[in-house]
This record gives C-alpha cells, sequence and structure tokens, in this order.
C-alpha cells in the first residue's frame, strides 16, 4: 500500500496545465480535502472529473488493481489531479505564451467573435509590427484565417474591421512553474505535457 502512496500524480492548475508533481498521498488529501479533483479519461479520450465521494464510489463500482483499502472503502489512487481552488498563490505575472493567449481570448477570433479550434486561429498583431506594434498582451489578439486575411498587413479600422474586446494582460495568475525532469510514466499525462509549443514565452520570433 505505501508504494502505492508514493506514486507521482500529475498536479493541473484550474486551466488544466500542467504544474507540479505531489505524491499519490498528497493527491488523494487534497481530493479528500475539497482542493483538488480526479481526473480520469474515457475511451474517446475526454477527461473527466471527480470529487472525493465520486472518486471513492468509482474505485468501488470498477476496481483498479492500483487501488488501497481502508477501513471502511477501496479507493484508487489517481494519475492526474485537477487543482480547484488556490490558496497562497504566487505574486508572479502571466507567462506570454501562444497558451496563455488562446486561454485569454477563449479560442474565439476577437475581430468576428467566432469560436475555433486552436489549428485555425492565428496570433495577429493589432497595430502591425512594421508600424511599430509590439509583440505584447495589448496588442496580440486571436484570429482565424478569413479575418486574419482580410486585415492583412494593416490596422482594423483600415481593414474595415473591429476588435470585440479590448486585449489586455489577464488577471488569473499560474499556481506555480516547474521544470519537469521526471521520465513521464504515465500514458495518461502526455496530453497535459505535450504542450511544449504553447508555452514557450513568446518575443519578438512571433510571426506577423
Amino acid at each position: 500500500m505505501s508504494s502505492f502512496l508514493n506514486q507521482h500524480v500529475l498536479v493541473l492548475n484550474r486551466l488544466w496545465q500542467a504544474v507540479n508533481i505531489c505524491t499519490a498521498r498528497r493527491a488523494l488529501t487534497l481530493i479528500f480535502e475539497g482542493h483538488a479533483h480526479a481526473v480520469l479519461s474515457d475511451d474517446e479520450g475526454s477527461f473527466h472529473t471527480f470529487n472525493f465521494s465520486q472518486w471513492r464510489d468509482l474505485s468501488e463500482q470498477a476496481p483498479h488493481p492500483e487501488s488501497i483499502l481502508t477501513v471502511s472503502f477501496r479507493i484508487r489512487i489517481p494519475r492526474v489531479i485537477l487543482l480547484v481552488m488556490f490558496d497562497r498563490m504566487p505574486k508572479k505575472e502571466v507567462k506570454f505564451t501562444r497558451h496563455n493567449i488562446f486561454e485569454r481570448d477563449h479560442n474565439t477570433c476577437q475581430y468576428c467573435g467566432e469560436i475555433f479550434e486552436r489549428k485555425d486561429l492565428n496570433l495577429d498583431h493589432v497595430i502591425p509590427r512594421d508600424r511599430g506594434g509590439p509583440t505584447t498582451w495589448e496588442n496580440i489578439v486571436c484570429s482565424c484565417i478569413p479575418c486574419n486575411t482580410r486585415k492583412s498587413n494593416r490596422t482594423p479600422h483600415e481593414a474595415g474591421i473591429h476588435l470585440i474586446r479590448k486585449p489586455k494582460r489577464p488577471k488569473w495568475r499560474p499556481f506555480v512553474q516547474v521544470s519537469f525532469g521526471l521520465n513521464n510514466p504515465h500514458e495518461s499525462w502526455k496530453r497535459f505535457l505535450d504542450l511544449a509549443y504553447w508555452n514557450v514565452e513568446l518575443g519578438e520570433d512571433l510571426p506577423a
């Protein structure tokens, strides 16, 4: 039982970003105290969250080899947990990354207001770079390909389009920043650790 409790569990923040690794013992404590939910994927690859009572019921209904027995019930060791609240959040600037820009703009084109898959969105300089437009939170927005093509290398006013909202620096804060030096032994972690492209700090190398 102790070996199960010492296994590694991936910790996600409320934006579903991987932020830490903890022991299963700590993960179960966080779930029990209501600070986190267990995360489990179904056969179709969708992820679902479970509070403590739901996770306990699932553990009883579908016994898993990696479970521990308490005096009154069986509970499965989670592989991934999702933090649902933040106490003592570090005062750290939000990383200026592709992922966080898409999170801020809710995968929505900031010109036409339509929601798209991320692969169908570009990052657009509101004021073009060759007009002195900086690569900052206040000048980068999500744009669908048709709107981006229409705008081209012009300002929105020149292109006859309008922003649905003024871009701003997000007010939310990341829970913590960590570097994962651990080799990932769990397939269930792959979806969350495979976001290196989205979490690279942006700079002047961002395409116009």
